[in-house]
């Protein structure tokens, strides 16, 4: 079975028992997550949260860039969210690589020029979450947000640890 048909297979059976679709569209936790895209790291099981209860926006490495800013913007001013929590976690591969090694290799391999890509990678975790934490304290846009925090979650023990 492909992988398509296995999620058309998934979400029948979702649909089927489906009780979810009357929620209210602004999050009621009040709460926007910018967490990395790794599939180890399943958002809503590690935070405790149910659907409709938060904004879960991801890229790799929990990165805030400017889409993410966009989406936290649009998640607070038109839906309410007062809160932000920047995720990351352990063994993480944006650690495992420089932006110019990956650039070169995608310029060499489709020879095109990716001097203007930037992939942020970084080298440490919880340097990253600090960074992600004053950026995102530094948009004027978010200055009502309550609280921005972040937590690295260790995939080995499932526990997070808050980041300072």
């Amino acid at each position: 079975m492909s992988q398509l048909e296995y999620i058309k297979n998934e979400n029948k059976k979702h649909s089927e028992i489906f009780k979810d679709g009357n929620l209210p569209l602004p999050p009621s936790r009040k709460i926007a997550v910018l967490a990395c895209m790794d599939a180890r790291l399943l958002v809503d099981q590690v935070l405790g949260l149910k659907i409709g209860e938060a904004h879960i926006i991801r890229n790799a490495g929990g990165i805030a860039t400017d889409d993410a800013i966009r989406s936290l913007i649009i998640s607070h001013e038109l839906l309410g969210t007062k809160e932000i929590i920047v995720v990351n976690h352990t063994n993480c591969s944006m650690v495992t690589f420089k932006d110019e090694d990956l650039q070169k290799i995608i310029s060499e391999k489709y020879n095109n020029d990716t001097t203007n890509i930037r992939f942020h990678a970084f080298e440490s975790v919880e340097d990253n979450v600090k960074n992600q934490i004053k950026h995102i304290r530094s948009v004027p846009f978010l200055s009502e947000i309550i609280s921005v925090s972040g937590f690295i979650y260790d995939v080995s023990t499932g526990n997070i640890t808050q980041v300072s």
